[in-house]
């Protein structure tokens, strides 16, 4: 059965970016999807179409064709008091390399990585990590299947379920979610929580409770 729209597939793949691997999904835990329901980039849906179950695959993503280039008006200095939660300024969340969850002005959550930390405030990149990069996938497609009519009305992990049903996807269990429409640090749904259940925002932080 090949490849094309309305299928199941799961797939192994090593993603690398500049010579190293950034993501795996193994034969243990492959990623699996829907072809065509724009779950994941479109490129790399185009890529696998046509492809069988037991086909290896190898393929390059230029950035215009994943996450496109890297935007330095994404680079946004917030003051350190836009880390404040229950009163307390969190020094500990300013740590370079680190992604949090950000409340956007419009109250959505858009996640950030922190860039650089100085003394009047923190540096933080909006960009989703794989902004600009060449993505260089290879792998093999595991199995192909038809979709149920269940799965094609609440997704394959429930990821077309209101949110109150969906909670949690498989890609983010599985932490493969490079090559997903994720919102910022590869997770496929909801918000990265950074231990406390609370998210920093531009000049305040929220309080999920």
């Amino acid at each position: 059965m090949k490849i094309e729209k309305n299928k199941v597939v799961a797939v192994t793949y090593d993603l690398a970016v500049e010579g190293n691997i950034v993501d795996r999904a193994t034969e243990e835990a492959p990623l699996d999807y829907i072809q065509g329901m724009h779950m994941l980039i479109p490129a790399f849906e185009a890529a696998l179409e046509g492809l069988q179950e037991g086909d290896a695959f190898a393929f390059t993503l230029q950035p215009e064709e994943g996450y496109g280039s890297f935007d330095e008006k994404k680079l946004i200095h917030l003051p350190k008091s836009a880390f404040t939660i229950q009163g307390e300024v969190r020094e500990d969340l300013m740590q370079v390399g680190r992604i949090l969850p950000m409340v956007g002005a419009d109250g959505s959550i858009v996640n950030a990585t922190v860039t650089e930390v100085k003394e009047d405030g923190v540096l933080m990149d909006f960009n989703h990590p794989m902004a600009g990069k060449v993505l260089n996938f290879s792998g093999t497609v595991v199995s192909v299947r038809e979709a149920t009519e269940k799965e094609l009305t609440e997704g394959l992990h429930g990821e077309f379920l209101p949110p109150e049903e969906h909670h949690c996807c498989h890609g983010k269990d599985k932490g493969h979610c490079h090559h997903h429409h994720d919102h910022g640090d590869g997770e496929c749904c909801g918000h990265h929580d950074h231990g406390d259940g609370e998210c920093c925002g531009h000049g305040h932080c929220h309080d999920k409770e």
